[in-house]
């Protein structure tokens, strides 16, 4: 699965660290560009601010998205990113630890392609990237990257 990026935006370090060690649990050696915030997410994929620069064909396969966080939060993210016509068709997963409903229904009105309640116990979690990690690194054929205009 190496080559295909994958995007953590996540505030809580010890979070990233779990995520971070489910995947090369299950031999997902996929590069991880981690965001702490909303805006800094943001900046990564639109190549602004400390990101200026960054090729935008570079786009990561997959964008884990928590819900809680600062400067800019996930729903706000993901309403941006749906907004745009460069990442309007980036596969973006909620891997959050809310279990609301009425979060599981904005995440999906607000364009998610996948909703992921993050488990308490690293077991269940561990299962739970490793699946994400199949689908959405192996299985799933990204749309194509759009052309400029």
């Amino acid at each position: 699965m190496a080559g295909k990026i994958i995007l953590l935006v996540e505030d809580n370090l010890h979070d990233e660290a779990l995520t971070m060690r489910a995947l090369r649990k299950h031999g997902i050696a996929n590069e991880v560009i981690v965001a702490r915030d909303g805006a800094e997410a943001l900046d990564i994929l639109f190549a602004t601010g400390s990101h200026e620069g960054r090729p935008l064909a570079e786009m990561p396969e997959v964008v884990l998205l928590d819900l809680n966080l600062p400067k800019i939060g996930g729903f706000e993210v993901l309403k941006r990113l749906r907004a745009d016509d460069r990442t309007r068709l980036l596969p973006i997963v909620i891997l959050t630890s809310s279990g609301e409903e009425r979060d599981l229904t904005e995440g999906y009105a607000s364009g998610a392609n996948s909703f992921v309640s993050k488990p308490v116990e690293f077991a269940e979690f561990s299962q739970a990237i490793q699946r994400l990690g199949m689908y959405w690194l192996l299985v799933n054929k990204a749309a194509p990257l759009p052309t400029a205009t």
